[in-house]
């Protein structure tokens, strides 16, 4: 009889510690992480895509996500998911081609392109386009200004496959997970001048797994160096600085910025104020404020602000134009 009661005891406690130790694991959470970036060919046109509608669906239940301005997302799911053999991810956004994935689950870093869907033009069906040309971006700062202005421009890219595991001989993703590259570029302003204001931003591609390795660019100076590590896929990285001899006074400021097929790219530094672009529209010269709504008659725009407070601008043209 006490071997009975023993028997029944132990089963009894074997279940419940079974029990809790399932309800803890169920309870744990795992982070689908990943970005979400406009389909082409050229790397430097992949630009992120914010506010994308992400939904993880399986029979535990729904699981949503917008994308940020950089087209980052990350959705703490329960480990039920994760052991599901098969969940629906969907992927929505007005103005592109919805995308419905099913799969199961994997630690990795998922880049999504998402394929445009072709606006409607309402021009005349014979209208020539529009052009847009001699592009300027003008705005105004409080800070140590130059006598003689001028202004570079330069991208560059750092190639690399996503979703390779590490080699250790090779560079590799912070965690050590996954095999990295690392790439940069170097500038010199020449004799008598130096670099201000330098802003260095990823503008297309998986961005979210990126970090620069070396900040030689951000005190400015004659020379400037940047290095990037990259994780994922390839990315375009663009680097703008006024070029200047010391001079103190408040002062308008001109740049140009990064035109890739129908889409331009410009920064503004953290003291960057009142953004206009101004551009030939069909030979006629137009100035266009951006104010705080980012509403040009021939653009959209959308705004990103990076954590060193440096604000980056991209604008896609719309149906009926073309950069000359």
């Amino acid at each position: 009889m006490k071997t009975v009661i023993w028997t029944v005891a132990a089963v009894t406690l074997a279940f419940a510690a079974t029990t809790l130790i399932v309800r803890q694991y169920r309870a744990r959470t795992a982070t689908l992480t990943g970005v979400v970036l406009a389909d082409d060919m050229d790397p430097r046109k992949q630009l992120p895509i914010p506010n994308v509608e992400i939904t993880v669906t399986d029979g535990a239940g729904v699981f949503t996500q917008k994308s940020d301005s950089a087209g980052l997302f990350r959705l703490n799911l329960p480990m039920s998911v994760w052991l599901s053999e098969m969940i629906s991810i969907k992927f929505r956004h007005t103005g592109y081609r919805p995308l419905d994935l099913s799969e199961t689950l994997r630690d990795q870093i998922y880049v999504v392109r998402l394929a445009s869907v072709p606006q409607k033009d309402t021009a005349a069906p014979n209208a020539a386009e529009i052009t847009v040309a001699d592009v300027r971006v003008r705005y105004a700062v409080k800070a140590t200004t130059p006598v003689d202005v001028g202004s570079t421009v330069k991208t560059f890219q750092v190639t690399n496959v996503g979703g390779v595991p590490c080699d250790p001989k090779s560079p590799c993703s912070p965690n050590g997970r996954w095999k990295a590259a690392i790439g940069g570029v170097s500038l010199d302003a020449g004799d008598g001048h130096e670099f201000q204001n330098v802003r260095v931003s990823c503008i297309a591609g998986p961005c979210p797994f990126t970090r620069i390795e070396t900040d030689q660019f951000s005190r400015g100076g004659r020379t400037i160096k940047v290095s990037v590590r990259d994780w994922s896929d390839t990315v375009t990285f663009l680097v703008e600085a006024e070029v200047i001899r010391t001079a103190l006074s408040d002062q308008i400021r001109q740049s140009y910025p990064a035109i890739f097929g129908r889409a331009m790219s410009f920064t503004l530094p953290p003291t960057g104020q009142g953004p206009s672009i101004e551009a030939d529209i069909n030979k006629t010269e137009i100035i266009f404020p951006l104010g705080p709504n980012l509403t040009i008659s021939w653009a959209n725009c959308n705004l990103q602000t990076g954590a060193d407070r440096a604000k980056l601008y991209s604008c896609e043209l719309k149906p009926g134009y073309r950069f000359q």
